[in-house]
């Protein structure tokens, strides 16, 4: 069960490069499905927001850390990445916790802060 994603997010397009954006955006929904036919990853979202000066669209991968581990050293993977950044703007990549990995991160964090003198 997928319990670490991948969180990839990008913001305003390349004035001049939006026709490339768009067959890259493609590309990576086209591979990021044959990944999750063939059990490389558990599953994808994608999201395309609104306007607002910030992140434009993201993507997360879930699946297990030996599964995203095996996909970020992928040549297609990165390839895409590459692309990615030639025709985005503010192009970001995140590891993060998800369903059962939020329980073991959030044990973490209250071990941490029991170790750490709280003020008011």
């Amino acid at each position: 069960m997928a319990d670490r994603l991948l969180f990839i997010s990008w913001g305003e397009s390349v004035h001049g490069r939006e026709e490339r954006g768009l067959e890259v955006f493609n590309e990576a929904i086209g591979y990021y499905g044959r990944m999750q036919q063939e059990g490389k990853i558990e599953s994808f979202d994608v999201a395309l927001l609104s306007p607002n000066g910030g992140i434009n669209g993201y993507m997360q991968l879930h699946g297990t850390i030996e599964q995203l581990n095996a996909i970020r050293e992928d040549d297609e993977f990165r390839r895409i990445l590459i692309d990615a950044t030639l025709v985005v703007e503010n192009m970001s990549i995140a590891d993060g916790a998800t369903g059962a990995g939020i329980e073991r991160e959030v044990t973490m964090y209250s071990e941490a802060i029991s170790k750490v003198a709280q003020t008011a």
